[in-house]
């Protein structure tokens, strides 16, 4: 049996040397947290990996002794302390553009989850759409690049420090300590609100159901990635745009309920006609109980009539909020009020890149406004019947 050391036993020592300042004891309580993922790790790399091969991983030992350190709460190293020097630092372009990429990925994500979580629609989403490129080109110069460049910017330590001081700290560190054994309870809190986000955007827009999917995998990838975020910093780009869009989602949904129970509880408005709040909100006519979202009127041959304005008998305007097509986000929004009818049927859903209409391969959101009138009306002829005439009388016989 060869007596050479194993990958995990090399990148081990030199953890231990970086952390030989701290207590003996705590030092082996720390590595022995670790060595179970880096075993995973080595086993997944197959027989035979090379030092290197955790390097491009984890980042160096140093740097990921101090990441440990970090995360327990102990000081920075002290002067003087017995470290193995790093390799000099490549070009910080590279990795910035892979940091901020993400970050930005990350902001974009909380905020349209936010918006489409207080509206509840769907539409919201193709915000996104121009954020891809940018998430792709994140994640391809961290794959090729590896983690370590980005771990070792200047941002990115500040942020690390500063984190590593809020810990000494007596009631800051308690309750980071505390948000920290909370994990596994936020990466499955994190797949149930993807879950039930995309379940509440589907029984408000129909069309939504094309979006079910990703959330889906992007449970699956919070619940898969979360408890080996700390063996592999780089599912920092799986983990971080969830936890966005959870947090921005959350945030947006708490607001909507709390808009939603305040509308409830207010005293409505009197009004002349019988009318509701239709889904937006707004004013709706109601007919026997039902919305009407339309009025179409025929002349006496069965010919639809266009531009016919509605009063009441005191010659009050029976006016309702009037809807359109917002082309930016292909979704239904308020354009105004009036009385004008008919108005034009305005339907939501997808497109693909041939410009289909709720296609098969339909992913951008997409409005459209149809002017016909859907339906034709036979007029019923109303007959008058002929007036009764009454017989003069006979004359009187004269004597």
């Amino acid at each position: 049996m060869s007596d050479k050391p194993t990958a995990v036993r090399v990148y081990l020592a030199r953890v231990r040397t970086a952390l030989a300042d701290l207590p003996a004891s705590e030092v082996e309580e720390i590595l022995e947290d670790v060595r179970p993922h880096l075993a995973e790790l080595e086993a997944e790399l197959g027989e035979g990996a090379r030092v290197e091969a955790l390097i491009e991983r984890l980042g160096t030992p140093e740097s990921y002794a101090a990441e440990l350190r970090a995360s327990g709460g102990y000081p920075p190293p002290a002067e003087g302390a017995t470290q193995v020097l790093a390799t000099a630092a490549p070009s910080l372009v590279r990795p910035r553009i892979a940091w901020w990429g993400l970050v930005l990925c990350a902001l974009a994500l909380a905020l349209l989850a936010f918006g489409a979580a207080v509206s509840v629609r769907a539409g919201v989403l193709v915000g996104l759409l121009p954020f891809v490129p940018v998430f792709l080109v994140s994640v391809a110069l961290l794959l090729s690049g590896g983690v370590e460049p980005v771990l070792a910017l200047p941002e990115v330590a500040w942020l690390r420090t500063t984190m590593a001081k809020g810990r000494e700290q007596e009631d800051a560190g308690k309750f980071l300590r505390y948000l920290g054994s909370l994990k596994p309870a936020w990466w499955v809190l994190c797949a149930v609100t993807l879950v039930c986000f995309g379940l509440v955007l589907m029984l408000r827009q129909r069309s939504a159901v094309v979006l079910l999917p990703f959330l889906l995998l992007a449970a699956v990838a919070a619940v898969w990635a979360g408890p080996r975020l700390r063996a592999d910093r780089r599912l920092l780009w799986v983990a971080v745009p969830v936890s966005a869009f959870v947090i921005g989602g959350a945030l947006g949904g708490f607001g909507a309920a709390i808009d939603l129970f305040a509308r409830g509880t207010s005293p409505a408005p009197r009004t002349y006609y019988p009318s509701s709040a239709d889904n937006y909100g707004n004013d709706q006519l109601t007919y026997g109980g039902r919305e009407v979202d339309n009025v179409y009127a025929f002349d006496a041959d069965g010919k639809p009539l266009t531009e016919v304005y509605l009063y009441d008998e005191e010659g009050r305007p029976i006016t309702v909020t009037r809807y359109g097509c917002e082309r930016a986000s292909g979704s239904r929004q308020k354009i105004g009020q009036d009385n004008r009818f008919p108005r034009p049927k305005i339907e939501e859903g997808v497109t693909d890149d041939q410009g289909n209409f709720n296609g098969y391969n339909g992913y951008r959101g997409a409005c459209r406004e149809i002017t016909q009138v859907p339906f034709g009306a036979a007029i019923p002829k109303v007959t008058v019947p002929p007036t009764a005439t009454t017989p003069p009388a006979p004359p009187t016989p004269t004597r």
